[in-house]
């Protein structure tokens, strides 16, 4: 049986190596070698026209939207708080595009991060613009309890309390159409979001790719696969 192809969203950054500075598409390597070791075939879908989601999306058998910048506060109708970050506008509209152009198709998706957050917002929802406790320092990622919510596509994939790698000071505020939390933070903070059944859509706070636990991205892998 072939392994199925996770395409994994990236940054649009300058960068600098070897003897180049230029503009990038990067994609930390952790994200495509927690897809490999999860049993999928990972491939890089960086920003390009929005036009073109649905044939992108065609093309691959799960989406993986990828941690990064703050959502710009004009995608759910807010003013930007002093603590928002920089706008990047591009992958913005870009991974708007494919999570929407993925719940259409019955695609897999999960949301890493910032990707939780887009699909929360791809389904009218809003964001908190800044909460404390949630990065360790600037540059470290931290670690927090998560606590499942019974009868969830998260509870049915990591069924007990479970420490996480975190790193984000924004959140889910109020939750999209049809979404509903799947697990929360020990200060209440919800730190996943999944549509129901048949949909395999889920949106995770926290970053995966810098544990060791694989389950999460096992359970888009197997999903995809079928």
């Amino acid at each position: 049986m072939s392994k199925p192809l996770i395409g994994v969203t990236t940054y649009l950054d300058q960068a600098r190596w070897g003897v180049w500075e230029m503009p990038a598409a990067l994609l930390p390597a952790p994200y495509p070698r927690l897809v490999q070791a999860s049993g999928g075939l990972a491939t890089m879908l960086p920003p390009d026209d929005p036009s073109v989601a649905a044939s992108v999306v065609a093309r691959i058998d799960g989406l993986v939207v990828a941690g990064g910048a703050d959502v710009e506060p004009v995608r759910y109708g807010a003013e930007p708080d002093p603590r928002t970050g920089p706008p990047a506008r591009a992958r913005d509209a870009w991974e708007l595009a494919l999570i929407k152009a993925a719940l259409a198709s019955g695609t897999p998706v999960l949301g890493i991060c910032r990707g939780m957050q887009l699909l929360n917002v791809a389904l009218g929802g809003t964001l908190v613009q800044h909460l404390d406790g949630h990065v360790e320092s600037v540059g470290v990622i931290g670690r927090h309890s998560v606590k499942p919510v019974p009868g969830t596509l998260y509870a049915s994939l990591a069924p007990e309390l479970v420490s996480v790698p975190t790193y984000h000071h924004q959140a889910v505020d109020r939750l999209g159409a049809d979404l509903s939390p799947s697990a929360y933070a020990e200060d209440g903070t919800v730190e996943a979001i999944e549509l129901p059944a048949p949909a395999w859509a889920l949106g995770v706070q926290w970053h995966p790719e810098m544990g060791e636990d694989l389950r999460v991205m096992r359970g888009l892998v197997a999903a995809a696969s079928v």
